[in-house]
C-alpha cells in the first residue's frame, strides 16, 4: 500500500480509513526504495581513477588476501586473531543481542497466552446475625464455616496489527540485525589488516636490527685493526676516534630497534587474544619480509562498494530508520486488541473440570489516542530526521570508501616506483663501498672517504628494508580499502558457532 500522508489525515475520516486498512491489511509509512545513488560516475566506472599503470590486474580479489604473501606464520596469526580477538567476540555478542531483539519483535505479532491456577480458602461473615440484631439477650451466632474455591484456566490477548506498526517494527529490527552483522564483518576486515601490518612491522624491525648488528660488527673489526695499526705507528689517533664514533653511532640504532621488536611481539600477542610475551618463542627469530605477488588483483568500484561491510552497515541502518517512521505513523490510528479467558471453577478439586463448571470470556478492545497534543507527530518527525541522518551517513560512507580505495591505489603505485629507486641506490652504495675499501687498503683514499661510503651503504640497506615494508603495508591497506578479509570459512563458522540459530 502507498504510504499514508499522516499530516493531512483529518480525524473525522479516520474511522473510514481504519475500516479500509483492516480489509486490505495495509502497512503505513514510507516503503523503502533502496539507498540513494552516490557519485554514480565514480561508483559505476570500469576502474578506479587512481589505478596505477603497473602492478595491478583488473580482477576479483580473493577474500583471504594474506595467502598471496606466502607466509605461513602470518596466515596462522590472522586466522587465530579472527577467532580469539576480544573485539571479534564483542561484535559477535552484539550480533546475538540484535537477533534476540528481532526475535522479540517477531513474537509481538503473535498472541500472548497464559495459564493460571489457584486454590482460595475464605470465611464469610454471618449475615443473619447482622440482620436480626443482638438485643434479645441471646448470644450472637458464629459466622459461616470456611469456604474453599478452586479455579484453573487460560487467558490470551492479541493486538491485531491493523496498520502494520508491528510489521514495521519487525522490519526495523531485522534491518538493524543485518547492520550489526555487517559491523562484525567490518571488525574482521580491520583486524586482519591490523595483524598483517603489525607482523610486517615486526619483520621490518628484525631485518633492520640484523643489518645494524652486522654493520656494527664489521665496523668493530675495522676499529680493532686500526687500533693495532696505531700501536704499530701506521695509523693516527684521529682515525681511531673517527672509527669509534662510527661504531657507537651504529650501535645507538640497535637499542631502539630491539625495543620496538618486543613491542611488536606484544602487539601481535594481544591481537590474537594472548598475553604479552606469549608469541616470543614462536616469532622472536628474525625472518624475511613476506613476498608480494607480481601483480595484485583489484576489483572495480561497483564490486568494492558491494563488499565493503561499513557501507552495507550504513545501508541497512538507513533501511531500519525508514521502517521506524511507519512504526510511529501507526500510532495515529486505532489499535484493536482481542482478550479471551477460558476457565473452570469449583468448590471441590474433583469437580473442577466438569462441563457445568466451564466459563469463558471474550472481549474486543478498541483503543484510539485521538488527542495527544502532538506527541505522535513529534515522534514521527524525529524518525524522519533519523532517516535523513542515516541517509547522509550512507552517502559519507560511500564517498569515504571511494576516497580510501583511490588513495590506497595511489600510494601502492608510487611506493612501487619509490622502492625501485631505493634498490638502485643500494646497489650503487654497495658498489661504491666495495671500491672504496679496496682503495683504502691500497692507500689510495682516506679514512674519511671510506667512512662516508660506509654510512651511505648502511643507510641504503636500511632504507630498502623500510621501503619493502612500506610497500607491503600499502598492499595491506589496499586490501582493507576493498573490503576484503571477512568472507572466509573460519570467520563464517566462528560466527555461526557464536550465534544461535
Amino acid at each position: 500500500m502507498t504510504a499514508i500522508r499522516y499530516s493531512r489525515i483529518p480525524y473525522a475520516a479516520l474511522s473510514a480509513l481504519a475500516a479500509a486498512c483492516a480489509l486490505s491489511a495495509c502497512t503505513v509509512g514510507p516503503d523503502y526504495r533502496g539507498a540513494p545513488a552516490v557519485a554514480p560516475e565514480a561508483a559505476n566506472a570500469a576502474s578506479f581513477m587512481r589505478t596505477p599503470a603497473q602492478g595491478v590486474t583488473p580482477a576479483r580479489a580473493p577474500a583471504q588476501w594474506w595467502l598471496a604473501l606466502n607466509d605461513p606464520q602470518l596466515n596462522t596469526l590472522i586466522e587465530a586473531a579472527l577467532v580469539h580477538n576480544p573485539d571479534v567476540r564483542a561484535a559477535q555478542a552484539r550480533l546475538r543481542a540484535s537477533r534476540a531483539q528481532l526475535q522479540q519483535q517477531r513474537a509481538a505479532e503473535l498472541p500472548k497466552v497464559g495459564a493460571s491456577a489457584a486454590a482460595i480458602r475464605m470465611r464469610e461473615p454471618d449475615l443473619s446475625a447482622l440482620t436480626s440484631g443482638s438485643s434479645s439477650g441471646q448470644g450472637g451466632s458464629s459466622g459461616g464455616g470456611p469456604i474453599t474455591f478452586y479455579t484453573a484456566g487460560f487467558d490470551a490477548s492479541w493486538e491485531i496489527d491493523l496498520f502494520g506498526g508491528t510489521r514495521r517494527a519487525v522490519e526495523a529490527a531485522s534491518d538493524e540485525a543485518d547492520a550489526v552483522n555487517a559491523d562484525l564483518a567490518d571488525t574482521q576486515v580491520s583486524l586482519a589488516a591490523e595483524v598483517a601490518q603489525a607482523y610486517i612491522d615486526l619483520r621490518d624491525e628484525q631485518q633492520r636490527l640484523a643489518i645494524a648488528q652486522h654493520t656494527a660488527q664489521l665496523q668493530q673489526e675495522m676499529l680493532t685493526l686500526t687500533e693495532q695499526r696505531r700501536a704499530g705507528g701506521t695509523a693516527a689517533e684521529v682515525d681511531v676516534e673517527r672509527l669509534t664514533t662510527q661504531v657507537e653511532n651504529t650501535r645507538s640504532t640497535i637499542t631502539p630497534l630491539a625495543a620496538q621488536v618486543e613491542i611488536s611481539l606484544d602487539q601481535l600477542a594481544v591481537l590474537t587474544g594472548k598475553a604479552p610475551g606469549a608469541l616470543d618463542a614462536e616469532l622472536a627469530a628474525a625472518q624475511p619480509l613476506p613476498t608480494l605477488p607480481a601483480s595484485v588483483p583489484v576489483s572495480d568500484p561497483t564490486m568494492m562498494l558491494a563488499q565493503r561491510p561499513d557501507i552495507r552497515a550504513a545501508e541497512r541502518r538507513l533501511a531500519s530508520s525508514n521502517a521506524q517512521i511507519g512504526e510511529h505513523v501507526a500510532d495515529f490510528l486505532p489499535k484493536l486488541t482481542l482478550f479471551g479467558d477460558l476457565g473452570f471453577s469449583a468448590a471441590e478439586p474433583g469437580h473442577l473440570f466438569r462441563k457445568s463448571n466451564f466459563s469463558w470470556v471474550g472481549a474486543p478492545y478498541l483503543q484510539w489516542n485521538v488527542f495527544d497534543f502532538g506527541r505522535t507527530l513529534g515522534a514521527v518527525r524525529g524518525a524522519e530526521a533519523s532517516r535523513d541522518e542515516a541517509e547522509a551517513r550512507y552517502e559519507k560512507a560511500v564517498l569515504a570508501a571511494l576516497q580510501d580505495a583511490n588513495a590506497s591505489l595511489s600510494r601502492y603505485g608510487y611506493q612501487r616506483e619509490h622502492l625501485v629507486t631505493l634498490q638502485k641506490v643500494q646497489v650503487s652504495a654497495e658498489r661504491s663501498a666495495t671500491l672504496m675499501r679496496q682503495r683504502y687498503r691500497a692507500g689510495a683514499s682516506s679514512l674519511v672517504d671510506l667512512l662516508d661510503t660506509q654510512r651511505t651503504e648502511f643507510a641504503a640497506q636500511q632504507n630498502v628494508v623500510s621501503g619493502q615494508a612500506d610497500l607491503l603495508k600499502d598492499f595491506v591497506s589496499l586490501q582493507k580499502s576493498l573490503g576484503l578479509g571477512w568472507q572466509t570459512a573460519t570467520t563464517a563458522s566462528a560466527a555461526a558457532a557464536a550465534t544461535p540459530g
